[in-house]
Parts: C-alpha cells; sequence; structure tokens
C-alpha cells in the first residue's frame, strides 16, 4: 500500500494563551494527528515536522510556517495537507485560490478535521469555495469592529500604538515627551522656518549634528541616522508635535503633551502649503501633479511639470530640464503625459506594498516577531489605501512623506523610499521595474515590459475597432443594407460610417491586440483616422500599424 505523507498546518490569529504549555496550536494538532491515525488503513502517516504559525492572520500569505509548508509541497516532500478547519490555513479566496493551484501543481490534496470533503472533485471545491466565502466575510467583519474601535479610541485622542515618533516614548499606551529629543524637533521646525525648503534644512540638520530617534527593537539598534528629505516632510507635517492625533486625514485634540505651540506649528504647515501650491499644477480638473520635485532623468536632473493646451484641451507632462529651457527645440529629454506616468507609479507602489513576503524581505523584518509582522503588513495595506486615495492632495501628501525620488531610465524605473510610515526606521529601500521607452514625435511614453499595462489602453482606439464590427454585424444579420441605414440605426454621420466601417476587416489579431491593449504605444485613434485606405493583405495591414516583426 502507498504511503500517503500527511503534513499538519495549524494557526491561532492572537499570541493570546501560546505561552501556555498546552495551546490551540497543541490542540489542533492533536486533532489532526488522531485524524491521521483513523485512516491509518488507507495509508495514511503522519509527517514529524511541524507547521505552525501562532500571532499570525489568516489574511496575509506572509506567514513563515505556511511559506515553508508550501516549500515543501513544491518538493515532493508532501502528499496531503491536513487543517482542523479551513479557515486556519487562510481566509483570503484570492490567497486560498494560490494555495490550491499550488497543491494541484504538485498533486497534493488537502483535508479538514472538521469539514468532510476532497479537493479532486468538483462537488469539493464548490464546498471550499462557500467555506471560504463565509471566512471572509467573518475576517473582513472583524477587521471593520477593530478599525471602528481605532478610530472611536482616536477621536478621543488616545495613542493607538505603533513606533512612537522622534520626541515620545510609549508609556502605558500614552505618549510622554522625552526632552533632549523634543529639542531636535524644535531645531527642526526652526530651521525650516528660516530656510523655507526641506532640502536646505536636511543640510543644515547634518551641518549641526542634528539625528534620527534611536530605537532598540528586538535587541538591535537602529536609527541615530543623518535626516532625508522624505523623513522631514513627514517629521514637520506629524500632527502629533501640535498635540493631536491624526485619522483618515482628519486630526483630533490629542491627550498627550504637544512639543510644539499652535503658532510654530500653524506658521510651518502655512509655508509647506505656499511652497507646494506653485508646483500643483493640475493634471485633469481635480488633481495634482503627484510626482513633482520626485522626478529625475539618467543624468541626475530634475524633470519639470508643463501644461500645454490645444483645441481647448489641456495637457500635462513631466520633461527634462533641457526641454523646459529651450522648449522651442527638439531634445532627446523626456517628455511624458503627467497622468500616465503617476499610475504608473501608484500602481506600481500599491503591488509592492500588497506582496508581504517581498515586503517583509525589503524591510529585513524576516526575524521578526508575528506580531510585529501583523502590524507592517497592516500599515502597508493603509498606505496602499491612501496611496490611491481619489483626493489628489492626500496622495501627494503620503508620496512625499513615503518617497525619496524616482530614476527614470529606458530600460527601467527605480523608486527610493523610506522605511519611516511602516516602521519608523531611517532605512532605505527600493524597488525597481522594468519598461520600454516608445516615443511618438517629440513625445515618450512608458510602457511596462511585460506589455499587460492598461496604461496603453486608448478607450477610443477601441471604439473606433467596436464600432466598425458592430456595423459589419449589422450589415450581415440585414438590420442594415446601406451606409445610410446603418448611419441611422447608430445615430452617426454617413461619412464616419463610410469612413471606418473598412476597420472591421482587420486581421483578427490587429483587431485582438486592440481591444486587448497590446498594441504599439503609437498607434491611436488619431493616426488610425489620418490613414486613407487601409491595404486588404493583412502581413501590409500589420506592417502599416506597427504590428510586425
Amino acid at each position: 500500500m502507498k504511503k500517503v505523507r500527511c503534513a499538519i498546518y495549524t494557526r491561532k490569529s492572537t499570541e493570546e494563551g501560546l505561552e501556555q504549555e498546552f495551546n490551540s496550536l497543541d490542540a489542533q494538532r492533536e486533532a489532526c494527528e488522531a485524524y491521521i491515525a483513523s485512516q491509518k488503513g488507507l495509508g495514511w502517516i503522519c509527517l514529524k515536522d511541524h507547521y505552525d504559525d501562532g500571532g499570525l492572520s489568516g489574511g496575509t500569505m506572509a506567514r513563515p510556517a505556511l511559506q515553508r509548508l508550501l516549500e515543501d509541497v513544491e518538493a515532493g516532500s508532501v502528499d496531503l495537507v491536513i487543517v482542523y478547519k479551513v479557515d486556519r490555513l487562510t481566509r483570503s479566496l484570492t490567497d486560498f485560490a494560490r494555495i490550491v493551484e499550488t497543491l494541484d501543481a504538485a498533486e497534493v490534496s488537502f483535508a479538514s478535521v472538521t469539514q468532510q470533503f476532497n479537493t479532486s472533485t468538483s462537488m469539493g471545491r464548490m464546498t471550499l469555495n462557500v467555506l471560504m466565502t463565509f471566512a471572509q466575510f467573518e475576517r473582513e467583519v472583524t477587521a471593520e469592529r477593530i478599525r471602528d474601535k481605532i478610530a472611536a479610541s482616536k477621536k478621543k485622542g488616545m495613542w493607538m500604538g505603533g513606533l512612537p515618533p522622534l520626541g515620545y516614548i510609549n508609556q502605558d499606551k500614552q505618549l510622554v515627551v522625552v526632552e533632549d529629543e523634543a529639542r531636535v524637533v524644535r531645531a527642526l521646525f526652526e530651521l525650516y522656518l528660516e530656510h523655507g525648503t526641506v532640502r536646505t534644512v536636511t543640510l543644515e540638520a547634518e551641518r549641526l549634528g542634528l539625528r534620527t530617534k534611536v530605537r532598540n527593537i528586538n535587541g538591535k539598534t537602529t536609527g541615530g541616522q543623518v535626516f532625508s528629505r522624505g523623513h522631514l516632510y513627514q517629521l514637520l507635517r506629524n500632527p502629533v508635535y501640535a498635540g493631536k492625533i491624526a485619522h483618515k486625514g482628519k486630526t483630533h485634540a490629542g491627550r498627550h503633551e504637544a512639543i510644539l505651540d499652535k503658532k510654530s506649528w500653524d506658521a510651518v504647515q502655512h509655508k509647506l502649503d505656499d511652497n507646494a501650491a506653485p508646483r500643483a499644477t493640475t493634471t485633469n480638473s481635480a488633481g495634482l501633479n503627484l510626482l513633482t520635485g520626485l522626478l529625475f532623468d539618467e543624468q541626475g536632473d530634475r524633470l519639470t511639470p508643463i501644461r500645454s493646451g490645444k483645441k481647448g484641451k489641456r495637457y500635462h507632462y513631466y520633461i527634462s530640464q533641457e526641454r523646459a529651457q529651450d522648449a522651442g527645440q527638439f531634445h532627446d529629454g523626456w517628455r511624458l503625459p503627467a497622468g500616465m506616468l503617476d499610475r504608473l507609479i501608484v500602481k506600481a507602489l500599491q503591488e509592492f506594498l500588497g506582496e508581504d513576503s517581498r515586503l517583509v524581505s525589503q524591510l529585513g523584518l524576516e526575524a521578526s516577531t508575528p506580531s510585529r509582522l501583523k502590524k507592517v503588513i497592516g500599515l502597508a495595506a493603509g498606505l496602499s489605501e491612501q496611496i490611491a486615495s481619489p483626493n489628489p492632495v492626500l496622495q501627494r501628501k503620503v508620496l512625499l512623506g513615503f518617497v525619496e525620488r524616482i530614476d527614470l531610465g529606458g530600460e527601467a524605473i527605480r523608486i527610493q523610499m523610506y522605511a519611516i510610515p511602516l516602521t519608523g526606521e531611517d532605512r532605505p529601500i527600493h524597488i525597481e521595474f522594468p519598461v520600454t521607452l516608445r516615443r511618438r514625435g517629440v513625445e515618450s511614453k512608458i510602457v511596462l515590459a511585460s506589455g499587460n499595462s492598461s496604461e496603453n489602453r486608448d478607450p477610443l482606439l477601441v471604439k473606433l475597432v467596436a464600432n466598425a464590427t458592430n456595423w459589419l454585424e449589422q450589415l450581415v444579420r440585414g438590420e442594415a443594407v446601406s451606409v445610410r441605414d446603418i448611419a441611422r440605426l447608430n445615430h452617426v454621420a454617413e461619412n464616419d460610417v463610410s469612413r471606418f466601417l473598412p476597420l472591421a476587416f482587420l486581421a483578427p489579431d490587429i483587431i485582438e491586440n486592440i481591444v486587448s491593449s497590446r498594441h504599439p504605444p503609437e498607434l491611436t485613434a488619431e493616426k488610425l483616422k489620418r490613414i486613407g485606405k487601409l491595404p486588404h493583405d493583412w502581413q501590409r495591414q500589420r506592417e502599416l500599424l506597427g504590428f510586425a516583426e
């Protein structure tokens, strides 16, 4: 009889009770071992390795024991995964799908002690999906309760945990002023009022020997470094120093002592707002150029935001300094649509903050306690939500307090950040992702190297092809017999029908690539409109429209 190697996975969301000699993890494992013993006749044997995650949420995949289990599954060391309940494995439907995909690829099944099903059958899969839906619902309801509790506590001015900022320590869940650090905070605010720019304050703080907060976390000393611009910007905007507690864009009177008087705090905030105002040119009627002051080209020169108008429309770009100095001449410097680049960077940051394992690795937290990992992952989720806020003012404020600089290259974009919002440490981190650069006249366009970026989507181009295809179907079905009939049915001009109906005869692969946004960036609706008679030969169409290899 073939032996079935069974791995037992256990999890508990909180650390409460884990110090006990016999805790929840032990109880889960004991039940699973008994279940395996009952199936001894089928060849089931229990592996000695323990896969126990204590104090970790089921809403994240960044669990050491789970990752070790999946690695053993992929290595072929496991035939069957046993859990006490399905929600011990995960409470997220998306994570559940990933886990099942890994198990299927390795031909590994999994079973629950309290819920009888087999993942190899369609009925078993349906049962699992139903159970996971309720598990995720329970998790989201719990998360809502926690968020409501935090919001209510912050409205009362309470400090809800996390690493205290420079100038304070946490004593019995209360912020207490550390006078030596408070003097550093006051000095930084005075320097900003004197010099008026964060860049100058950075240099002056380094000259005066002012340093970041020194912390001891898990026996490791961190901090005591030179202030970065991102750290200073966040510090100067932190309402804690004015005796307030911030929550989701609002501030409430705190229970702690303020380090700054109201006059000094307000003066710095007004100056910060005034300095940002000239650079806050709109990318649309509601937003700001989010990346102003953060973008640099290959030569290390900062990109400048500009706007131009054509036929009553406003267009916004980031351009290299050489273009800004001589706008009437053509240069090889960058000229990038601002909205496109803003969305691309926000998307990259969100993906980074949402990848738990990558985030933990970049922050150097592999050896951290489960409770700290849980806290950092929660902070990352909140930061990701703020970065994608529909409020552009909040978006830019968060970016300036998190991102140090963004370096553009023809093959990759590198984003340098600081871990301050996540860990309180002035630790530099960076992400890099490959891109390709395409030119259309004097304008450059960045496309993700994977070719799957939604930034390449041209709704007008898709609409032209979709309309033409629909008109052809109306002719085939007999709903229309002439150009005039098509124009009448669709409430469009006859000239437009005559002009664009031939687009229905584009090569099928061209139509598919346009609809799925995999067309060349230089192919736009305007370009397609300017093309006269399209060739009937599909290969010539591909060459004309930029699809040929």
